[in-house]
């Protein structure tokens, strides 16, 4: 069932519902459109907007550089507002502060670091709130410590060949940093060692670029990774320089990024470029497909679910999911039609 849609100011690539309480229905959604010529311009934004089953409302919209990706602090951080953090074509690691909704500026830029003369690619938060790691084009990750007004980078190596599309700390072992990239590695790294030592190196799992990686909420030793080679793959991080312990599934399309469903073990979201999105179930060695979306005409890229249930009329509980494609720069809000939740 469709909620709502609504036409964004861009290239659509990134989409993240508020994980804190009191807010799981603020939804953000960046843009990343490159204006081609002779001086050639990345541009974006942010958009917010309020989400419940009757609307999609658009409620304030910052105009940026072109974001590659975004995401909210984590619940149980050490900051005392919801910050929302970008990885951007500038090379900047932009942080805001979500003011509360009815202000005029919902979001107040709290730190601005120039991370490189690269792009910045993908970011992921440290279960504190108090550092984040950011991939680049040139193949390096950076650490950034946030601490008050001030950032200041801790670390920063070079952990691949060529783009570095994905980066995730440990969530159980946040001294664990996990990175993916075009090369087709998929790398651990060591933080308490610095620079930051090659904790194991998988060259051989993954036909193609390594496009996410996402830890399960719900089982510290497993791990789930997507790829260009349409496959989304899941690890147990005990075995994991080796495929002996890997599962994949094919997904049709270049697996870009994959959501876990913070409830339902095993319930994983996906954006899947060229195949629109897939809802997949993962139990035990059994992994399957339950659900998929192809209303969207445009590569598939940007998910996520909604961080709460909703009661519909027959009082059963559903969720709600959130997806956006490029080049049609839409932004879908839908209920799953499987009864998954």
């Amino acid at each position: 069932m469709d909620v709502g849609h609504c036409y964004l100011d861009g290239n659509a690539d990134v989409v993240e519902f508020c994980p804190h309480d009191s807010l799981h229905h603020v939804l953000a959604a960046s843009t990343y459109t490159l204006q081609e010529g002779d001086r050639p311009s990345r541009s974006g934004s942010i958009s917010l907007f309020n989400v419940d089953m009757g609307k999609v409302e658009l409620f304030y919209r910052l105009k940026t550089a072109g974001i590659f990706d975004m995401k909210w602090s984590p619940v149980g951080g050490d900051a005392t507002r919801p910050l929302l953090a970008q990885a951007d074509a500038e090379g900047c690691l932009r942080v805001h502060h979500l003011e509360f909704p009815d202000d005029g500026d919902a979001l107040k830029e709290v730190h601005n670091e120039k991370v490189s003369s690269s792009m910045c690619l993908c970011l992921d938060w440290n279960p504190s709130a108090t550092s984040i790691s950011v991939g680049l084009s040139d193949g390096s990750v950076s650490i950034i410590s946030l601490h008050e007004a001030e950032t200041s980078i801790l670390q920063e190596w070079k952990a691949h060949d060529f783009e570095v599309w994905a980066t995730s700390f440990d969530p159980d072992q946040p001294h664990l940093v996990y990175t993916g990239s075009d090369d087709c590695k998929f790398k651990g790294w060591d933080l308490r060692n610095g620079p930051s030592e090659l904790a194991f190196q998988n060259s051989k799992g993954h036909q193609m670029g390594v496009c996410c990686i996402a830890k399960s909420p719900h089982n510290s030793h497993i791990l789930y990774t997507g790829s260009y080679d349409e496959h989304l793959r899941i690890w147990d991080v005990r075995s994991i320089s080796r495929p002996v312990n890997e599962t994949s599934i094919g997904l049709g399309g270049g697996v870009w990024r994959i959501k876990n469903h913070l409830v339902v073990p095993g319930l994983i979201l996906a954006a899947c470029m060229h195949n629109g999105f897939a809802i997949v179930k993962v139990n035990g060695d059994e992994v399957k497909v339950v659900e998929t979306y192809n209303k969207h005409t445009s590569l598939a890229y940007g998910a996520d679910w909604y961080r709460g249930s909703i009661c519909q009329d027959d009082k059963k509980e559903k969720t709600i999911v959130a997806t956006c494609s490029f080049y049609d720069q839409l932004l879908r809000v839908w209920v799953p039609e499987s009864d998954i939740i």
